[in-house]
């Protein structure tokens, strides 16, 4: 099994939506060499081969000079690798949900139990995030209408 079940964009049996599509810039054609992954991903190389030596990258071919060349297929897990990082999913979770997906169907549950308890972490943060954006609309609405009173001389 590999590490998705399914294209980005593409709808499932249940007409749910899969993960959105891959982002703008993609580079063209089937196999990628590290430089066109990190310019696309905005990851070093570096940072690339450490994802696979701690298991979050699955297994990456080789040519026959044994330079790695990067699928559709990786891309679209680095993509889904990337919204993780932005919603702060710690690495080990990361290479965990990486293992499960590896290990097949059998791990649908925990992966679900993993990305659910992620997603309310989330939607947590998201909350703090609002209420501290209220406080600042409201602090900058204070001094907006402090400065407009004293251009009108008030």
């Amino acid at each position: 099994m590999t590490v998705l079940d399914h294209a980005p964009g593409e709808v499932l049996a249940d007409g749910k939506p899969c993960a959105p599509g891959p982002r703008p810039g993609r580079p063209q054609g089937d196999r990628h060499t590290i430089s066109e992954v990190a310019e696309y991903t905005g990851l070093s190389a570096h940072t690339l081969r450490w994802y696979e030596r701690i298991g979050l990258m699955p297994h990456v071919d080789r040519s026959h000079a044994g330079q790695r060349r990067y699928t559709d297929r990786d891309l679209d897990w680095l993509d889904l690798v990337g919204r993780l990082r932005l919603t702060g999913m710690p690495v080990a979770d990361m290479v965990r949900y990486a293992q499960l997906v590896r290990e097949g169907e059998h791990t649908f549950a925990e992966r679900e139990r993993l990305l659910s308890t992620h997603r309310d972490d989330v939607r947590r943060r998201i909350a703090e995030l609002r209420s501290t954006l209220d406080v600042l609309d409201y602090k900058i609405d204070i001094y907006a209408d402090a400065r407009r009173r004293a251009s009108e001389g008030v």
